[in-house]
């Protein structure tokens, strides 16, 4: 059955002690749309992307993929339920070259010959080959495909973030999470992340934490503002932009939002 949501976020809410990081939280992904969470520090984003990482499990409310909720989301299952993630800090392996490291993203659909393949030992042939075919194609999609079999301590920090996505696209995810895609990114870099998500929203679903607002602007078809834990604003950039609620959140006075 074909759901009009490929992810939903119902009343979610999250606390720590007494503090409570997310209250009555929602959000709705449609196919193939960009929804950006957007708010200022501490305004609870990170956490509801780890809700959504399953790295944190609500105290309240439900998250449902495809229209099925599911209880005990976990990490190590995401891949297996059509989702990928960035993360903020990169999280290559040093130990391998690029390529190596977009080879793990694969890993749900490679079947038993993937660690054969990427560790090189015997019976890896035709699963090694498939494999590296797919990493390569991944890293030449976000402009890295130069860089295969360099390790990542040798690469400057905005090449990395583009091996990381590479490693993330590998997995052919129909939900795409990406936190903070932009940061350390320089002028040119962000165009051209600019262009790739958009490219990408034609093919998969994506949810983007980021503080950069200009690229949220121009990318996203939907935004969440969240401020303290709770939502505040909802709509198109542009309607999202306008309202007095956000520009209050992060300004405290009249002007345009942002950071």
């Amino acid at each position: 059955m074909k759901h009009s949501s490929v992810l939903e976020v119902r009343d979610v809410s999250v606390r720590f002690g007494g503090l409570t990081a997310l209250s009555a939280v929602s959000l709705t992904v449609p196919p193939r749309q960009v929804v950006g969470v957007i708010g200022p520090n501490g305004a609870g984003k990170t956490t509801l992307l780890n809700v959504l990482c399953g790295f944190i499990r609500p105290d309240e409310g439900q998250v449902l993929i495809d229209g099925r909720h599911y209880r005990d989301l976990r990490p190590h299952r995401l891949a297996g339920l059509g989702i990928a993630r960035t993360l903020q800090g990169v999280g290559l392996f040093g130990g391998l070259t690029a390529i190596e490291n977009v080879m793990t993203g694969a890993n749900c659909r490679a079947g038993a010959g993937f660690w054969s393949a990427l560790l090189g030992l015997p019976r890896s042939g035709r699963d090694e080959r498939r494999l590296r075919q797919e990493a390569r194609q991944a890293l030449d999609r976000v402009g890295a495909a130069g860089v295969a079999d360099t390790r990542p301590g040798e690469l400057p920090y905005g090449m990395r973030k583009r091996v990381a996505l590479a490693r993330a696209l590998v997995a052919q995810p129909k939900i795409l999470l990406l936190d903070e895609p932009a940061s350390g990114l320089a002028e040119d870099e962000l165009n051209e992340l600019g262009g790739l998500i958009r490219e990408l929203a034609a093919e998969t679903s994506l949810v983007i934490v980021e503080h950069h607002m200009d690229l949220m602007m121009s990318v996203c078809d939907s935004l969440v503002v969240l401020d303290f834990g709770k939502v505040i604003s909802r709509g198109s950039p542009q309607e999202v932009q306008a309202d007095p609620a956000v520009t209050a959140a992060y300004l405290g006075a009249s002007g345009p939002a942002g950071e």
